[in-house]
């Protein structure tokens, strides 16, 4: 067996199992080897969180492998994004993407920012719990076109609606279109606290951040190869995000 067959062999079972450091440490390998990305992703990572699932569905799997799981694809996918992100034109558009003050979930967040990146936007990552007045400050500084607020925590919620209207008491509102999502968000809340749209799952992320480019005149492509290679890996993750969020509903 070749090293290149191991390292697949060896991504699946270490993915299936969650263990992120190892995951990671192989993919990189694989890079490194000259493995294409694609075949790392479709042969390895996406099968393991498929049998993620099915393992889940059958009762031998519970919501904290499910997760651990997850997180080591994530971890590949940080090395394999930029590789498949990478069309070496200029970005067509600037994102600035942050989880609001009082919350600390990031997964849709990441998840999203993986998608937008591969769609070719620049995206700035604010992290969590983020504060309007950071919000400010780092729209001042990097004069995005796009911002996404998001929330996991139904008490985060209202930060939306503080989050555009500290924007418009700066002035800066007209100047950037926002996007919201997250786990208790509809379309409606989106609407009444003032979004420009609402994304509900991260491959709609782009074509709601692409949308509001063209909103704002801008001429945006198509889907490239990267782009639709990372919608499979995300789709792939999300599938198990909602599984455990069906788990701890009916829980």
């Amino acid at each position: 067996m070749s090293r290149h067959e191991e390292i697949k062999k060896e991504l699946y079972e270490n993915t299936l199992s969650g263990r992120a450091p190892v995951t990671e440490k192989l993919t990189q390998e694989g890079i490194d080897l000259g493995m294409d990305p694609l075949e790392i992703l479709f042969q390895a990572l996406i099968p393991a969180l498929q049998e993620v699932g099915r393992l889940f569905e059958v009762g031998e799997y519970f919501v904290p492998e499910m997760m651990i799981s997850a997180k080591a694809m994530q971890r590949a996918m940080a090395i394999l994004q930029p590789i498949l992100g990478d069309t070496g034109v200029e970005p067509v558009g600037k994102v600035l993407m942050l989880t609001v003050k009082g919350d600390v979930h990031d997964i849709g967040k990441n998840l999203c920012i993986i998608m937008l990146e591969g769609a070719g936007f620049e995206v700035i990552d604010m992290g969590v719990n983020v504060s309007p007045e950071r919000l400010l400050d780092a729209v001042i500084e990097h004069q995005p076109q796009l911002v996404g607020f998001s929330a996991f925590l139904t008490t985060t919620m209202p930060y939306f609606k503080t989050n555009i209207e500290a924007l418009e008491d700066a002035g800066l509102r007209d100047k950037v279109k926002v996007m919201v999502g997250g786990a208790p968000i509809t379309k409606e809340y989106a609407m009444s606290v003032g979004a420009d749209g609402f994304g509900p799952d991260a491959s709609q992320s782009v074509k709601l951040a692409k949308q509001l480019m063209v909103d704002m005149g801008y001429e945006i492509d198509q889907d490239g190869e990267g782009e639709s290679a990372m919608r499979a890996a995300v789709d792939a993750v999300q599938d198990l995000m909602s599984k455990a969020d069906e788990e701890h509903v009916s829980g």
